[in-house]
């Protein structure tokens, strides 16, 4: 990467971890919390952290679109406003309901889709899978620092102080974002696009990119049913008190990300990413098997946890790299916002699948339809097309009105190498997706001085 980009990558991947830091802190102790909220019941304090997740599904599409339209940073301030908001009330709440309301509202702030359309506006083509790796990488490890200092923070500040701190991390995120983060320069979001059903239609009519929503959709549903009773394996089958499950996760996520790395650096440099994704993918079948199989060795079940991250963290880092490629230039932000709400309706599906299996028929089936699951991942992967390897190409351009723009972008369509041509009128600025093996930049020059 270059400076540019890696002051972009790591000011996202700090302002997403702060966000995801600020949700993580409340999981290991909220349920003890709850019980001393009126009007508590089982089924409502799973539906006051369900709620999170289903209206961040609801509003990742609307929020992608709006960015395309009206430019990420303004979009995604709404969205850490409405998340700090919605932190307050919760924190203020001593009903189940308020803290439902406030869950809702968290949720309502749904940046991902922008986040990740920034993160792609801002770096290369070849530049992209390692960045969404160090978003994922952020996540990951926000997760982890969650589950150490919730509890901590509970015993000093409870959970209420947890709500409150969580919308202060909004506010730092928003200050984050307009200190260390750059603007897009080549994208002028107030121009005229494509109208916003048909940006949607095409987007969900796109097989490929239907292929990588649905796959989206199984990673995370699978991942949610496998914690909905895994930490009962922990605790009830191998007599590891609660207190001590995080010094479990702690070093199987670490080491998951080390085997991350050089699969994610294959997949890239060789060109192998269909062939990674695809063992990713078997891998994770394997790894619920094991954890299914065998439940008396924590042994057993750190390895099948390990494979387990090692091939959630590949494919958390190529998914949306691959998508950002496939995506059209005025689309992007329309096309995270599906995926985003694949990857959220994927978490409430697994959680309340996972719940009614483990309940129906043991905590081993759960492990065995996580299996399954990715074995039919397997068979709707197969027909999975790897787009071409390309760089993006800026050039200024000279032209008089808009005509002119799309006659010249279909002229550089024809140019050997240039697999995707926007010219932007307003900004004198034609955007390339090229094949550098086969781009000749004269070819361009010659074109541009005609």
């Amino acid at each position: 990467m270059n400076s540019f980009e890696r002051r972009s990558v790591f000011s996202l991947a700090g302002i997403y971890g702060l966000r995801m830091l600020g949700l993580f802190m409340i999981l290991p102790v909220f349920s003890l919390y709850a019980e001393g909220l009126h009007g508590v019941t089982p089924m409502l304090v799973g539906l006051a952290l369900g709620i999170y997740g289903l209206t961040m599904a609801l509003f990742q599409i609307p929020f992608g679109m709006l960015s395309d339209r009206f430019g990420r940073k303004p979009i995604i301030t709404v969205g850490l406003l409405l998340f700090a908001i919605g932190s307050i009330i919760a924190a203020m709440s001593d009903s189940i309901w308020g803290v439902i309301l406030g869950r809702a509202i968290q949720g309502s702030g749904a940046i991902a889709a922008a986040m990740m359309a920034l993160m792609a506006d801002l770096t290369r083509e070849e530049e992209r899978t390692k960045s969404m790796a160090i978003m994922g990488v952020s996540i990951g490890m926000s997760f982890t620092l969650a589950l150490m200092i919730g509890p901590l923070l509970n015993a000093g500040i409870g959970v209420a102080g947890i709500f409150w701190m969580t919308a202060i991390l909004a506010s730092v995120g928003i200050a984050m974002l307009y200190l260390f983060v750059p603007d897009p320069e080549h994208l002028n979001f107030h121009r005229e696009v494509e109208t916003v059903p048909a940006q949607l239609k095409h987007i969900l009519f796109d097989r490929q990119l239907f292929r990588l929503d649905i796959g989206i959709l199984i990673q995370h549903a699978i991942m949610m049913a496998m914690f909905t009773v895994l930490p009962f394996v922990l605790r009830d089958k191998l007599g590891l008190p609660t207190d001590e499950h995080a010094w479990f996760y702690l070093p199987v996520l670490m080491i998951s990300v080390l085997g991350m790395a050089p699969l994610v650096m294959f997949a890239e440099k060789k060109q192998k990413m269909k062939q990674v994704f695809l063992g990713c993918i078997t891998l994770m079948a394997v790894s619920e098997l094991l954890l299914g199989t065998d439940q008396r060795s924590l042994f057993a079940i750190g390895i099948g946890l390990l494979l387990f991250f090692v091939a959630f963290n590949v494919l958390e880092a190529c998914l949306p790299s691959l998508i950002s490629r496939m995506a059209p230039v005025e689309s992007k932000g329309t096309a995270m916002g599906v995926y985003s709400t694949s990857q959220f309706l994927g978490a409430f599906v697994g959680g309340a699948g996972g719940g009614w299996l483990s309940g129906a028929f043991g905590i081993q089936a759960v492990f065995y339809a996580c299996a399954i699951t990715a074995l039919v991942w397997v068979l709707i992967a197969l027909g999975m097309h790897v787009p071409a390897y390309l760089s993006s190409f800026m050039a200024q351009v000279q032209v008089a009105n808009e005509n002119d723009a799309e006659q010249l972008a279909e002229q550089m369509l024809q140019l050997d190498g240039v697999h995707e041509a926007k010219v932007i009128l307003e900004d004198g600025v034609a955007y390339l997706k090229v094949d550098k093996k086969q781009f000749d930049q004269k070819q361009l020059k010659a074109l541009l001085t005609v």
